[in-house]
C-alpha cells in the first residue's frame, strides 16, 4: 500500500465518506433486529441490549489503540482489518443461538470492527485538509454517515421483510466488505516526517493534563447514551406503543436524513464560530426535543415530527467534538486522542444501550431512560461552556503545526 499513489482530499473524504456510511449505516440498523431475533430465538431483550452495549464498549476501549496504530503506521491495515472484523460479526450474529454467541459476535467482534473504521477516518481526512477548512470536511463525513443510516435501515428492513433476519445478516456481512476496496486511498496517505513527531507519551500526558478536553469527553459521554439507547430501543418503543415495525424503522431513517444536513451545517459554523458554544445549543435542544416527544400525544406525525427534529442534532456533535480536539492538540496524533474522548461516548453509549433493556424488563416500561437522557443534556450543555479549547502552548508558539 506504500506507493507513490496521493490521493487529493476529494478523494480521501468520498472513500472515507463511504466506508462510514457502511460502518455506521450498518451498526444504526441493529434495533430493527431486536424484536424478530428476540422473538424468533426466545431470548429477553436484556440479552439483545447487552451485546450491544458490549459492541460499544469494546467499540470505545479499543478506540484510543487503534487510532494510535493508524496514526503511526498508516490507516490502511487498521481499515482493512476494521472491515475484515465487521464481516465477521454480522455472520456471526446470524449463526448465533445463545446470549454468549450473540455477545461475542454483535459485542465483541463488531465493535472492534467499528474501531477499526469510524473514528480511523475522521483521522486522516482531519490530517488531509487544512485547518480553515477542517470543520466543513468532518460535517462532510458525519453527514456521509447519516445517509449511510437513512439508506441502510430501509434496505435492512426489506431484506428481513423479504428473506427474514439470518439472510439479512447475512448479506449484510458481504457489504461490510466493501470497506476493503474503500480503503486504498487513505491508506496511501502517510504520517508526518519523523522530524515533526511529538512522543505519544507526550501527546498523552498533554492531554491527560488538559481539564477542557476531559470536560469535553464527558459531555460526548451524554451523546453516546442517548444515540444508542434511541436507535437501540426507539423501535421497540413505538412497537409497544402499538405502531408498526414501519413506523419504527422510518423513524430512525428519518433522524438519518435529517442529520444530513444538520451535520455538515454544524461542521460549516464550527469553522466561524465556537464550536463549544455550538455543542452546548445541540445538547439544550435535545433536551427540549425529548422532553416534547414524552409530553404530546404519540402518533405518526409527533413521531416523525421527534425524528426530524431530534436528527438535525443527532450526529452534529462529531465533527464540533473532533474540530475541539484538533485545534486544542493539533492533527499529529487526532485519531488517538479522538479515540480517547471517543471512548467516553462509548462508556455512555453502553450504559444507553444495557440500561434501556434492563429498565424495560424490571418495570414494563422505557419511561425512567427517555427522562435519563434529557437530563443528561443539560449536563453537557453546562460542561462544554466551561471547557477551555484554546490551542496548547506548543500549537500557540507554531500556529502551522496545527
Amino acid at each position: 500500500m506504500n506507493t507513490a499513489y496521493r490521493p487529493s482530499p476529494a478523494a480521501i473524504l468520498l472513500c472515507g465518506g463511504l466506508i462510514v456510511m457502511l460502518s455506521l449505516g450498518i451498526r444504526h440498523g441493529f434495533g430493527i433486529f431486536l424484536r424478530p431475533m428476540t422473538l424468533d430465538l426466545q431470548w429477553t431483550r436484556s440479552t439483545f441490549a447487552f451485546a450491544i452495549a458490549l459492541q460499544n464498549l469494546v467499540w470505545g476501549f479499543t478506540q484510543p489503540f487503534t487510532g494510535m496504530l493508524a496514526d503511526r503506521y498508516g490507516a490502511g491495515r487498521v481499515l482493512v482489518a476494521g472491515g475484515l472484523l465487521y464481516a465477521a460479526g454480522l455472520a456471526g450474529m446470524a449463526l448465533s443461538t445463545t446470549g454468549f454467541d450473540l455477545a461475542l459476535s454483535a459485542g465483541v467482534l463488531i465493535g472492534l470492527g467499528l474501531s477499526c473504521t469510524y473514528a480511523i477516518v475522521f483521522g486522516v481526512a482531519g490530517r488531509a485538509v487544512a485547518p480553515e477548512k477542517r470543520g466543513t470536511a468532518l460535517g462532510v463525513l458525519s453527514a456521509m454517515a447519516s445517509f449511510g443510516q437513512f439508506a441502510m435501515l430501509p434496505y435492512g428492513q426489506s431484506l428481513i421483510s423479504g428473506l427474514g433476519w439470518w439472510w439479512a445478516l447475512m448479506i449484510l456481512a458481504a457489504n461490510a466488505c466493501l470497506i476493503l476496496p474503500l480503503a486504498i486511498p487513505l491508506a496511501a496517505q502517510r504520517a508526518a516526517a519523523p522530524a515533526q513527531r511529538q512522543p505519544v507519551a507526550a501527546a498523552l500526558a498533554e492531554a491527560r493534563a488538559h481539564r477542557g478536553f476531559w470536560l469535553v469527553a464527558l459531555g460526548f459521554f451524554v451523546c453516546g447514551f442517548q444515540v444508542v439507547f434511541v436507535a437501540t430501543h426507539l423501535p421497540a418503543y413505538l412497537l409497544d406503543k402499538g405502531m408498526t415495525v414501519e413506523v419504527g424503522m422510518a423513524a430512525l431513517a428519518l433522524i438519518g436524513l435529517a442529520n444530513i444536513p444538520g451535520s455538515f451545517l454544524a461542521g460549516y459554523l464550527g469553522d466561524r464560530y465556537s464550536r463549544k458554544r455550538l455543542l452546548a445549543r445541540i445538547y439544550l435542544a435535545r433536551a427540549a426535543i425529548i422532553a416534547a416527544f414524552l409530553v404530546v400525544p404519540l402518533t405518526e406525525w409527533t413521531v416523525c415530527l421527534f425524528a426530524v427534529a431530534l436528527g438535525l442534532v443527532w450526529l452534529g456533535t462529531v465533527p464540533l467534538t473532533s474540530g475541539i480536539v484538533a485545534r486544542i492538540f493539533g492533527v499529529q496524533y487526532l485519531s488517538m486522542l479522538f479515540g480517547i474522548v471517543y471512548l467516553c461516548h462509548q462508556i455512555g453509549a453502553f450504559l444507553g444501550g444495557w440500561l434501556g433493556g434492563y429498565v424495560y424488563d424490571s418495570a414494563g416500561t422505557y419511561g425512567p431512560v427517555w427522562a435519563i437522557a434529557a437530563a443528561l443534556s443539560v449536563l453537557a450543555a453546562a460542561v462544554n461552556l466551561l471547557a477551555d479549547d484554546r490551542p496548547v502552548e506548543r500549537l500557540q508558539a507554531s500556529p502551522q503545526a496545527a
